[in-house]
């Protein structure tokens, strides 16, 4: 039984009631901004994906081309992932996060001007750059807040903003494209000009939001209590016991813990970005030509991963249990992938295994940062998590290049399907070789 559980059980039945009164106030505060601040972080990191239907053709790009262009977004975001993180921690949230949200806006609306490759490839990479730090940053935040046990359930809520980005950004890219294309002066934009213009408006909104709603740890939170500051604190004091305080950062990087994490992670991100990046294209290859109807369709399969991602992560928190909590879903991906492959132009069945493999990549990401943060603490989570995260995060770079240049090389998406299903079991194989006791609490 780990220390904090130990508390936990020894209070009386009216104190763990207080308890978990003070941390549902602290997630009703929390949990909505955060996720209304991803939601709009991943529709304009994979908005990229809908503006293919049009820009491609419209500027003669080459499968290869585009997944070159969507993946060297994860180039920027590798380079300044761990200086992101560290500043932040140094910084302080409120500020750091309110910054990498109005960059990004900026740098996303400006995509409506990108007419070469080269602007291309630029325009991502700065867009990485400046979005870099945002996720580890709030994996980060919310270790200031909750204990090991409470923290799956919470990312999982978190991480369901990518389903519903999809679930809400899919339709929502794919009208703006249709009923905006060649609006405006002279002969007005393209709908996917337009887009990229409409969906950055938001992220420079909510960083203005995030100035005035973020705290930066619960001392600084002046709508809690000193009592309920005081049980958070000394919850957060009895969770880091035991854990990981590194004297310099670069032992974070020596750490074979570190490492393993970071390799698991590249296996998941992998299919998370094969899908989110491919998504539109597969579902138009089954036979959808409306870029509506597309957006629609694309949202089914985000609709099953939401549902999944709360499931799982409510059970993996109450049952203390994260190895197959993590290795179940990904074969689920892996399943997925390589039925979609075999699909052809069935529509009803690409959609019925791309919800599958949905359901599994994106349930993937909350459960597997309950393993790297159930053993770093303080400075040493600070570069951790963002060394894992940008190391993981280079699958997004390899991830849609490999499919690009494979459906370029063959003139079809199933080998890159079936790539995708083979390195989502190679990580399950490396999460079983964890071990139980190192993540398990």
């Amino acid at each position: 039984m780990n220390t904090s559980t130990a508390t936990t059980a020894a209070l009386p039945s009216h104190a763990v009631s207080k308890e978990d009164s003070v941390y549902a106030r602290v997630s009703r505060r929390i949990v909505p901004l955060i996720m209304l601040c991803y939601v709009v972080a991943y529709l304009d990191r994979v908005n990229v994906g809908f503006a293919k239907l049009q820009m491609s053709q419209a500027l003669n790009f080459s499968e290869t081309v585009y997944g070159l262009g969507a993946g060297i977004f994860f180039l920027g975001y590798f380079l300044f992932e761990v200086p992101s993180n560290l500043l932040m921690n140094k910084i302080g949230a409120r500020i750091w996060i309110a910054r990498i949200m109005i960059t990004w806006g900026l740098i996303s609306g400006a995509f409506a001007f990108v007419q070469t490759p080269t602007q291309f490839y630029a325009m991502r990479f700065l867009l990485g750059l400046a979005e870099a730090g945002f996720y580890p940053g709030i994996i980060l935040y919310l270790t200031y807040w909750y204990p090991s046990h409470r923290r799956a359930r919470i990312v999982a809520m978190f991480m369901a903003a990518i389903p519903i980005s999809g679930i809400f950004g899919n339709p929502l890219s794919g009208w703006i494209m249709s009923a905006f294309h060649g609006a405006g002066a002279a002969g007005g934009w393209q709908g996917w000009q337009w887009m990229f213009v409409i969906e950055a408006i938001p992220a420079v909104l909510v960083g203005l939001l995030v100035l005035w709603k973020f705290d930066d740890s619960i001392r600084k939170a002046k709508w809690l209590s000193e009592d309920e500051k005081q049980i958070l604190e000394a919850n957060i004091a009895a969770d880091n016991k035991g854990k990981t305080e590194h004297p310099g950062i670069g032992k974070v990087f020596s750490d074979p813990r570190v490492w393993m994490m970071s390799l698991i992670y590249f296996a998941f991100v992998m299919g998370q970005y094969g899908l989110t990046f491919w998504m539109p294209t597969l579902v138009k290859s089954a036979g959808v030509k409306d870029t509506f109807m597309v957006g629609m369709l694309s949202a089914i399969p985000y609709l099953c991963a939401a549902i999944t991602m709360v499931l799982i992560g409510r059970s993996a928190d109450a049952r203390r249990e994260r190895r197959w909590h993590l290795v179940v879903p990904a074969l689920m991906g892996a399943v997925g992938f390589a039925v979609v492959a075999t699909a052809g132009h069935n529509v009803a069945l690409s959609i019925v295994f791309l919800s599958l493999a949905a359901a599994g990549v994106l349930t993937c990401a909350p459960l597997f940062w309950s393993l790297p943060t159930a053993f770093l603490q303080g400075t040493a989570a600070a570069a951790g998590i963002a060394a894992i995260n940008s190391v993981g995060n280079l699958a997004g770079f390899v991830s849609p290049y490999m499919i690009g240049a494979l459906k370029d090389m063959t003139g079809s998406t199933s080998a890159g399907m079936y790539a995708l299903a083979g390195v989502l079991v190679l990580g399950c194989i490396a999460v079983l070789r964890t071990p139980p006791k190192l993540v398990n609490k």
